[in-house]
């Protein structure tokens, strides 16, 4: 009976979530949803008495002279402006020659292929979880790789695609190492801070400690959920030997050489800029933390992935010459067309939601009511972490959700003291759990593009009945792991705390 209900749920979540526009368009829709709101809460004169000055903050509408004045001059500004387009472009440009080269791909391909049997579910969900680094490759690569080599030693295909799927989407937040959706992110979360503190600075880095420990978590706790619950729900006695992985080639094995070596020394350089008292790569005052290195992370990502990719590319020939190094920032500017688009849109909105003071009079009355509620910051995160993972089943993109929620849930976590840092960390847990479970997550139909490969008959519920013991698992650990972390008191990254200190 649970079963059907939940499979009824499913199909309403799908139809509604493929009835909503695309991301672009439904911030279009939202921007002018708040010009008409903004019109509304002048007319009313809803206010709010800002806690920090203590001065009473009123509706402003957009649809007077000088608001409409304000829009046309300040469009393009909204865009170019705009915090996490910067960031994204240029992570971009590095990635971009790592992937061409095929540095990425041999990465994983290495991770993977030469690990112990015994530990090959392990390194599976591992390696999906670091692919995140690289954007969306390890739904490309990955996923059917893992399908490929699990059937090479015997075992179901499909667990090991699920295995690999569960790391990817699921452990989408977590990493060793920061990745492009890491600045991206935190762009919008400044956004969104800076509703409440015109001044405040979310560091890239703003959430890498717990990201970094959630990575083994997740590892774990994915590895686990294979062995013990899906795989032997999927074994079968079936012969899946035929297939075979190719190991790396020479031309690869030279070019991974190569990459490390460029590696070390990039490492090296750093160390020494940065391990000496004067070093030329700490802050003023000699801080670690307010460096070039923590507060220009950005630019460490695109000159590593670069120089990496650029070694690779020599060492494994896949680089002739300097028109294909080119060529791979080329083709990754090119795959962020949409995202351009997205960006247009979303600035627009987001700059509305400020102008009009919508956001900021959200924050202070939520604020208020839950300070009435009286709910704690436990409860809090919990509450937010199962409304992001709802959200997550009707609108795919992460940083589309968080560029909705943020202006919101940003300052109200700082109404009540708590940190904008805090509140993205909560975000991202609530986002990842269920990517493995949402129909509206974009690699969705491709996931089940590989589930036919070898259930001729899998769909749509064959996959998330694969995957919901995932989501549950992740959920209930990865939202138990942050709440210990806040009890315990840790910083979630360098110089990002848990509370917010009004100035």
């Amino acid at each position: 009976m649970l079963g059907k209900f939940f499979d009824r749920s499913l199909t309403v979540v799908e139809k509604v979530g493929n009835k909503l526009p695309s991301p672009s368009l439904l911030f279009g829709i939202l921007a002018l949803i708040t010009l008409a709101g903004s019109y509304l809460v002048s007319v009313l004169d809803w206010n709010a008495v800002n806690p920090v000055d203590n001065k009473i903050i009123h509706g402003v509408n957009l649809l007077n002279y000088e608001g409409i004045h304000r829009i046309l001059k300040e469009m393009v500004t909204n865009m170019t402006g705009f915090a996490p387009l910067g960031v994204v472009l240029v992570s971009m440009l590095g990635i971009g020659i790592a992937e061409k080269s095929g540095l990425i791909n041999s990465g994983i391909k290495l991770l993977v292929v030469y690990s112990p049997k015994k530990i090959l579910t392990f390194v599976l969900v591992f390696a999906g979880i670091l692919s995140n680094m690289a954007s969306d490759v390890g739904y490309v690569v990955l996923i059917p790789l893992a399908g490929v080599i699990f059937a090479s030693v015997g075992r179901n295909p499909i667990v090991g695609m699920a295995a690999a799927f569960a790391g990817v989407s699921g452990g989408f937040s977590a990493n060793l190492f920061l990745g492009t959706i890491d600045p991206l992110l935190a762009g919008l979360t400044e956004e969104g801070a800076r509703i409440m503190d015109p001044s405040y600075v979310v560091n890239p880095a703003a959430n890498y400690y717990f990201m970094f420990v959630s990575t083994f978590v997740i590892g774990i706790a994915g590895t686990v959920v294979t062995e013990k619950i899906v795989a032997p729900k999927l074994e079968s006695s079936a012969d899946y030997a035929s297939e075979k992985v190719e190991k790396l080639n020479a031309d690869e094995k030279r070019g991974m050489t190569y990459a490390v070596v460029s590696f070390i020394i990039l490492a090296a350089i750093i160390l020494i800029g940065v391990l000496p008292e004067n070093g030329l790569l700490r802050g003023k005052d000699g801080s670690i933390l307010h460096s070039p290195l923590i507060e220009s992370v950005v630019v460490f990502i695109l000159f590593i992935s670069a120089i990496m990719g650029i070694a690779y590319g020599y060492g494994a020939k896949t680089f002739k010459n300097s028109s294909d190094i080119v060529k791979g920032m080329d083709d990754s500017m090119k795959s962020l067309g949409s995202y351009l688009t997205l960006v247009f849109f979303a600035a627009q909105f987001v700059a509305f939601f400020k102008w009009s003071n919508i956001g900021v009079l959200t924050a202070i009355n939520g604020a208020n009511l839950l300070k009435s509620l009286d709910l704690g910051l436990i409860p809090l995160v919990i509450l937010f972490v199962i409304f992001s993972a709802v959200v997550n089943l009707v609108i795919g993109s992460a940083s589309a959700k968080w560029a909705i929620l943020a202006p919101v849930f940003v300052p109200i976590f700082m109404l009540m003291g708590y940190s904008p840092e805090l509140s993205q960390a909560v975000y991202r847990v609530g986002d990842s759990v269920s990517n493995i479970i949402s129909p509206m997550m974009s690699y969705f139909a491709l996931i089940i593009t590989f589930f036919h490969k070898y259930d001729p008959k899998a769909g749509l519920g064959t996959i998330i009945s694969t995957m919901l013991p995932y989501s549950i698992a992740f959920f209930v650990i990865w939202t138990a792991l942050l709440i210990v972390w806040i009890l315990i008191g840790l910083p979630l990254g360098p110089g990002a705390g848990l509370y917010y200190q009004q100035n």
